[in-house]
């Protein structure tokens, strides 16, 4: 909840063409036989442009979410292929901010590890029932399954966008893998309930959080909206089960970010981050919406 509030904080209108200008008649007052010509084919141009409607074009460009451009190959040479370009753009600078502020976040949540899963257990059944849920629809075979499935729905009704969204889903998954096994193994952080050592960081925020951004990379930021919405409330049920600690959840939401935003490398829409420097000491770091 953390990281994708701080996320998100950090997140011509074509004149009418003129009539074309009738010539003026020649001194002779005969008009020139090229004129006779040009007049009848300029007059309802002229009238088309006058009638045609200004367009706004914030208001278009508002109606119409920037999409990546899909690629002429969705296939499965195309999905490993890709992934291999992936691996090679993870040490992006964007990568590197965007691990910079999922880091500061969960060592500013790390001193309430102890106490924070204590205040979401609840002894209310319905409360419990609410959050049993989470801990299937943040699993990667949950997730993978729902990838290939838009994937499978784009190839076989030959619909490309919906293919390239499945396929850059299924990208995402392999490529947050990929970044949080490694870092579980190396880390050996012992799981709140004890059961083993793989508590940091959480892999069920780090998939549903690449799964809400892909979505947001590809239909816009309103239509991720409710991606974004279950990759908190599988975070959260992490905490009510006592499986991860609160800075787990955290670090977790950042790396499943950076594999989304690394699959889906358009420049078309996304977040730029700058670091500048303070007055007085200090640095802080900007964070724009490019388009």
């Amino acid at each position: 909840m953390l990281f994708i509030a701080s996320l998100l904080a950090l997140q011509l209108a074509v004149p009418s063409g003129d009539a074309p200008a009738v010539p003026e008649e020649c001194q002779s007052g005969v008009r020139a036989v090229s004129d006779t010509t040009l007049t009848p084919a300029a007059q309802p141009q002229a009238q088309t442009q006058q009638a045609e409607p200004r367009q706004n074009p914030d208001q278009d460009q508002k109606a119409k979410a920037q999409e990546p451009p899909t690629p002429p190959h969705t296939g499965l040479r195309a999905l490993f292929a890709n992934l291999v370009e992936d691996v090679k753009l993870l040490p992006a600078m964007q990568n590197v901010y965007v691990a910079a502020v999922a880091g500061g976040l969960a060592a500013a949540a790390h001193p309430a590890d102890q106490t924070f899963n204590v205040r979401l257990r609840s002894h209310y059944d319905a409360v419990n029932t609410a959050f049993a849920p989470g801990k299937y629809v943040g699993d990667t075979p949950e997730q993978v399954a729902l990838s290939l499935s838009t994937y499978a729905f784009g190839r076989i009704f030959d619909q490309p966008k919906v293919s390239h969204l499945g396929m850059d889903l299924i990208q995402a998954q392999l490529l947050t893998e990929m970044l949080v096994e490694p870092i579980k193994f190396a880390t050996r952080r012992e799981r709140p309930d004890g059961s083993n050592r793989q508590s940091f960081p959480s892999g069920h925020a780090a998939v549903t959080f690449a799964t809400a951004t892909v979505i947001e990379r590809h239909l816009g930021w309103r239509k991720s909206i409710l991606g974004y919405t279950i990759a908190s409330y599988v975070a959260a049920s992490r905490l009510h089960d006592n499986r991860h600690y609160l800075s787990d959840v955290v670090f977790g939401a950042g790396v499943g970010s950076i594999a989304g935003r690394t699959v889906v490398h358009h420049a078309s829409d996304y977040w730029a981050f700058t670091p500048v420097s303070v007055p007085g000491g200090g640095v802080a770091l900007l964070v724009t919406r490019v388009r």
